[in-house]
């Protein structure tokens, strides 16, 4: 797989990471609990993804073959970061949601 390629799999990952995040928030509102637990794996999951990916560029990196910084490649790890922040506050609207519920 190309450097490219990669790299879209971060923007990928990341993006379906936030989705997922986003669907638990609106699962937790509407009080589906177990659908906003099951919403979260799945953005825990594609963040795994993401980082696997990412961590494959830096192995790339410290065995030498450096990566070209792009425009692209910055793109890839501001969503990566920002899909990270986005599930964990996520988390803590379900975590909300649940606690007002009981």
């Amino acid at each position: 797989m190309n450097l490219e390629e990669r790299i879209m799999k971060i923007i990928l990952f990341s993006g379906n990471a936030k989705s997922h995040a986003f669907e638990a928030i609106q699962a937790a509102k509407e009080q589906n609990l177990g659908l906003a637990r099951e919403c979260m794996e799945k953005s825990n999951q594609e963040l795994i993804n993401a980082h696997q990916v990412q961590t494959s560029l830096i192995q790339s990196e410290a065995r030498g073959d450096k990566a070209e910084i792009t425009l692209l490649l910055i793109h890839a790890q501001d969503h990566l970061m920002n899909a990270i922040t986005f599930k964990d506050l996520a988390n803590e609207f379900v975590d909300l949601y649940e606690t007002l519920k009981s």
